[in-house]
């Protein structure tokens, strides 16, 4: 499987970029939020899903881990494709389409062109519990500071303790961002205020 693709940019357009690796151009379809991170760079790395049909294999590309995790929640929704994902983040950011979910806004999920009313309630009722949860969020990025197991560890902690992965992950965030260095137990009690 391919998680990501490094390389220079041959062709970028607002739906799609071709990457050259070792001299194979790869053709990735991506969307608008992609489109912006990757503008006016001459190399990148695109973090790929690939789409495979019997009819039709397919590389979507995203300039963030964070982008495509959301994208693969989006698609685990019936109704919901491959196509209406992108264009879902074509038209919003990350952030406001979880904050649309949780907010349970239809009027904002239905203003995305190709979903309707019945699509929209489907898509709230089915990712509401996921998107609370901490899913189609990257979580990496907070752990980059200290070492992965000892944050890894201090947010399965919290939450065996009751709190919600969304809730644990910000609060572990911050706690990084302050003491860089915390221990296991640092991180644990420094977290538990915050919560």
């Amino acid at each position: 499987m391919i998680d990501y693709i490094k390389g220079n940019i041959e062709e970028l357009t607002p739906t799609e970029v071709i990457l050259d690796n070792s001299g194979i151009g790869y053709r990735i379809l991506i969307s608008l939020q992609t489109y912006e991170g990757l503008n006016g760079k001459k190399d990148a790395k695109v973090y790929i899903h690939h789409y495979l049909r019997e009819d039709e294999e397919l590389y979507y590309g995203f300039a963030s881990k964070d982008e495509r995790e959301l994208f693969r929640l989006l698609i685990g929704v019936s109704g919901i494709g491959a196509s209406t994902a992108r264009m879902m983040l074509s038209s919003l950011t990350s952030e406001e389409i979880r904050n649309a979910i949780l907010a349970e806004d239809i009027n904002k999920i239905k203003s995305i062109k190709g979903i309707g009313l019945k699509s929209a309630q489907r898509l709230i009722l089915e990712l509401k519990d996921k998107v609370v949860k901490g899913a189609g969020a990257d979580n990496s990025v907070l752990f980059s500071t200290a070492s992965n197991s000892t944050a890894e560890e201090a947010t399965t902690a919290l939450v065996m303790l009751g709190f919600t992965k969304a809730n644990v992950n910000k609060a572990v965030a911050a706690v990084l961002k302050e003491h860089p260095n915390a221990t296991l137990e640092e991180i644990i009690k420094l977290g538990l205020k915050r919560l």
